[in-house]
């Protein structure tokens, strides 16, 4: 596909073999036509590795931690699961919302975490709702450990970001799902995956192994959950798609 932006004429034409589409630039159309290209190219580039939540590097699109933060209100969970550490930043975000929601602690799982990194996590002023758990998280030990630090009742979410690959998400999605809260989410992240397999910090293979499409197949063969995004609570804009790299990552559980 190519795109040809003409700022004079205020036109965006797309052009794939064998057909040609011309467009007005401010559209609708046109917006998540650009947004695509901007997603990518904005991977291409780690434009995510570029932002800190309360200090710590968070390796989140700006969108997705807003997204996130509208579920965790609308679902005031008691614990939060997320498997992937790395500098921590995403579990200090979700530990400052539990603070400010005045409920909720957040458990963080990872195969490894670095010394300088616990320890930046662990003084930090959000450490009093955070647990750390280093291992393979669906090792058989590890899923147990986690079980158990969830109370009977406890309003739980969760969420994958950790090794991306389809089969080790295909794991995590049945190691965790059991833990899910009618109503709450498991959310598998980083399905954009698919879609930058072209880029040249992409890889072919990526187009089938990723996180999306463990999720489309986990809902697809268990009724106690669906995939859909969840539910704007504000939008008075002229915007219906949503800038993500966590396309159908959402699973909520219906029963």
């Amino acid at each position: 596909m190519k795109l040809i932006i003409d700022d004079t004429s205020h036109e965006l034409t797309v052009e794939t073999p064998g057909t040609k589409e011309t467009m007005p630039l401010y559209s609708g159309r046109a917006f998540e036509l650009i947004s695509e290209l901007h997603l990518k190219v904005g991977w291409n580039q780690k434009y995510s590795y570029s932002f800190t939540w309360l200090g710590r590097p968070i390796i989140q699109l700006p969108e997705d931690v807003l997204r996130i933060q509208e579920v965790i209100f609308r679902i005031q969970p008691d614990v939060i699961i997320e498997t992937g550490v790395a500098h921590g930043g995403s579990l200090v975000f979700y530990a400052s919302l539990c603070r400010l929601l005045g409920r909720g602690r957040v458990i963080g799982i990872d195969i490894e975490i670095r010394v300088d990194r616990r320890g930046e996590i662990v003084r930090h002023p959000m450490s009093d709702r955070i647990e750390l758990i280093e291992g393979n998280s669906v090792a058989a030990e590890i899923v147990e450990t986690v079980k158990h630090r969830v109370a009977p009742g406890e309003r739980t979410l969760v969420i994958l970001d950790s090794n991306h690959s389809y089969k080790h998400v295909c794991l995590e999605l049945q190691a965790y799902s059991g833990l899910v809260s009618v109503g709450s989410y498991i959310i598998a992240t980083d399905g954009v995956m698919r879609d930058l397999a072209d880029t040249p910090c992409g890889r072919p293979e990526w187009q089938h192994d990723n996180p999306a499409r463990a999720a489309i197949e986990f809902a697809a063969r268990n009724p106690h959950f669906v995939l859909e995004r969840p539910e704007l609570l504000f939008n008075e804009s002229m915007v219906h798609s949503t800038l993500t790299y966590w396309p159908d990552a959402y699973l909520r559980r219906v029963r």
